[in-house]
Formats: structure tokens, C-alpha cells, sequence
């Protein structure tokens, strides 16, 4: 009995952690303890066998509420303290390489370093995700770390996960510039189901946040993407060259609302997935 309890206090617990997230679509609610709980005269093998019968039910309304069960996702927080100019080759059977991983760009309003607002956002995001029922794995959770982007995209196929979302902010020499846009491959065997996710993720986002959506490009130029045998998505969540987005992508609630459209999206995708 004292599991049949924890599993329902932990749906509860989920229901409102997920209720604190603002933007992630409504889930329904469980039926109250006593309506799940039969009395042990009205079975034929008594408690045990009634207890056992709980404990199914109630892991059937787990699964049902929390629509991420089950499911592996990624979570890449752009770039890191210190840049590695070493080079790695862009993608399998090529001889084209890149710098390893660099620190990225900083907010023209703020200051604040692109890999500082990458980490806020991704942690949000895993919280978010986790609060759906997913499982999430990180690249990192601190900024002093030295992991190239073909090192980033390993972790994540040895996970085996779903879906890697790969966070980023972008810049531009035009400081109107703004708007959300994700990146996936054109040409590896992952690229078609990576475009599917992003499809089913880029209206959720904007959405959520108000911001321009500035479409869906599939091209080879990324690493990251490159190496990934699992679908992966760059999401460049601003600009961090506009003032005004800068100052947005450095706000806690706003970051709140990215996490929130993004696991939005992601719910879509599965679904329709599955």
C-alpha cells in the first residue's frame, strides 16, 4: 500500500510542478485516491491481490498523465567558458574541420555571455521536460567544461535518446535582427526525422514567446548535428545582438516561456510519432 501511496503522491507532485510551468498544455487531473482504492472484502484473494490491482491502475494513469514517459531527450547547452581551437573534422568521412567548441557570442545589452543564457535555459528546459515525465540527459551543467561538439553529439547517441535539442543564441551585424530559428542536417540519415521534430517545434515555441519565427534551415555546416545518429535540432532562441531580445533572452520568465514552447512542441512530436 505505502508504493500505491508514493505513486500517487508522485503524480501529484507531478501535476503541480507542471502547473508552475507556464505556456505547457493542461494534463488531466487523477481521480482522487479513495476513487482508485478497493476494499479488501471485495476481492476474492484479498489484500495483496487488491493492492497489486491498485498499483496497475495507478501506473496506467502515471503514463497517461505525464505524456513524456518513457521518452529520452537531449539537452546540449551551447558552447562553454573557454573555447577549444583545436579542430575536429565537421562530420563523419570528412576532411573539413572545425574548432573543437568556442564560448559563442555575449548580449548587447547585458554583456551577458552567450553560454551563461544558453545553461539558464537549458536547466529550465530539463525541469520543464522532466515535469512531463521525460528522461533527460545534459551535456553539461556548468560552464567550466571542456567537451567538443563530436564529443557532445557521442554522449547523446550513447544514450540513445529521442531527441537532442541543441541550445543556442544568435548574433547578427543587423541589431534589429531578431526571431527564433531551428537548425537541422540535409543530408544524414537522421535529417528527415530531425526536420519532422522541428517542424512540429518551431510553432509551439513562437507561440509561447511571441517571437518571429524564422523558419526551419537544413544545411551540413555543424558538427554537432553532423555526428548525431540520433535526431538533433540547433534551436537559436534570439538574438542576443538586438538589445531588446538580449534583454528578453536574459529574463528568467521569458526563458520560463521558451522551456515551456519548446516542450510543447516536443509533446506534439511524439505524439504524432507515436
Amino acid at each position: 500500500m505505502f508504493l500505491v501511496l508514493a505513486l500517487l503522491a508522485c503524480a501529484a507532485l507531478a501535476e503541480d510542478v507542471s502547473g508552475a510551468l507556464p505556456g505547457i498544455q493542461p494534463m488531466p487531473t487523477l481521480p482522487a485516491p479513495e476513487k482508485l482504492l478497493p476494499q479488501a472484502e471485495m476481492t476474492d484473494d484479498g489484500p495483496d491481490a487488491a493492492e497489486e490491482m491498485v498499483e496497475s491502475v495507478v501506473m496506467e494513469l502515471v503514463a497517461q498523465k505525464l505524456p513524456l514517459s518513457g521518452v529520452k531527450i537531449g539537452i546540449d547547452p551551447g558552447h562553454q567558458a573557454h573555447g577549444n581551437n583545436e579542430r575536429e573534422t565537421v562530420a563523419p568521412n570528412s576532411t573539413e574541420k572545425k574548432a573543437k567548441v568556442t564560448s559563442g557570442t555575449s548580449g548587447a545589452s547585458t554583456g551577458i555571455a552567450e553560454y551563461v543564457t544558453n545553461l539558464e535555459i537549458s536547466l529550465k528546459l530539463r525541469d520543464a521536460l522532466q515535469s512531463q515525465g521525460a528522461e533527460v540527459y545534459m551535456t553539461r551543467e556548468s560552464h567550466d567544461v571542456d567537451i567538443s561538439n563530436q564529443q557532445r553529439a557521442q554522449m547523446m547517441n550513447d544514450y540513445g535518446v529521442d531527441l537532442v535539442l541543441r541550445i543556442h543564441c544568435d548574433g547578427s551585424e543587423n541589431r534589429s535582427k531578431s526571431g527564433i530559428a531551428l537548425y537541422c542536417s540535409r543530408s544524414n540519415a537522421i535529417a528527415e526525422e530531425s526536420f519532422r521534430a522541428a517542424e512540429a517545434i518551431l510553432p509551439r515555441v513562437c507561440e509561447a514567446t511571441g517571437a518571429k519565427a524564422n523558419g526551419i534551415v537544413q544545411n551540413d555546416n555543424y558538427t554537432g548535428q553532423n555526428w548525431s545518429t540520433v535526431p538533433c535540432i540547433m534551436v537559436e532562441c534570439g538574438f542576443l545582438s538586438n538589445p531588446d531580445e538580449d534583454r528578453l533572452l536574459n529574463d528568467a520568465d521569458y526563458q520560463w516561456k521558451l522551456a515551456a514552447g519548446l516542450t510543447n512542441g516536443i509533446i506534439d512530436y511524439i505524439g504524432a510519432r507515436e
